[in-house]
C-alpha cells in the first residue's frame, strides 16, 4: 500500500523559511515523479513543483520560482521542499504526490496517482 506522509508545516512570519518533508512507501519509486501542490480555501488546488525521483529534473511554479526548492534523499525515500521567502499568499494547505513514471503532464492533480494527506502553511505576522 502506497503511503505519502507530509510534515514540516507550521505557522511563520513573511520572510521565514520552513521546510516539509515527504515520506514515501509502499512501492519503489525510482521511476516516478513527486510533486508538490497547495490549496489555500475556496481555492483549486494547484501545482507548485515537481521533482523527477532520479533526480534528473525539477521545476516550479512562476509564483514560487527562485524561492522553493524540492528536491530528494533516495536513501531516505523522502521528497523534500524547502521554502523561503515566504509570503502571506503561499498560505495553504501543501500536498505532496506521486505520478507513476516520466512521461504526460505533471501540472495537475489528475497527473497524479497517489497523495499525501497535506500539511497547513500559514504564512502570517
Amino acid at each position: 500500500q502506497v503511503q505519502l506522509v507530509e510534515s514540516g508545516g507550521g505557522l511563520v512570519q513573511p520572510g521565514g523559511s520552513l521546510r516539509l518533508s515527504c515520506a514515501a512507501s509502499g512501492r519503489t519509486f525510482s521511476r516516478d515523479t513527486m510533486g508538490w501542490f497547495r490549496q489555500a480555501p475556496g481555492k483549486e488546488r494547484e501545482f507548485v513543483a515537481f521533482v523527477m525521483w532520479s533526480g534528473a529534473s525539477t521545476y516550479y511554479s512562476d509564483s514560487v520560482k527562485g524561492r522553493f526548492t524540492a528536491s530528494r534523499d533516495s536513501a531516505e525515500n523522502t521528497v523534500y521542499l524547502q521554502m523561503n521567502s515566504l509570503k502571506p499568499e503561499d498560505t495553504a494547505v501543501y500536498y505532496c504526490a506521486a505520478k507513476v513514471g516520466y512521461s504526460g503532464s505533471f501540472h495537475y492533480p489528475d497527473d497524479y496517482d497517489y497523495w499525501g494527506q497535506g500539511t497547513q502553511v500559514t504564512v502570517s505576522s
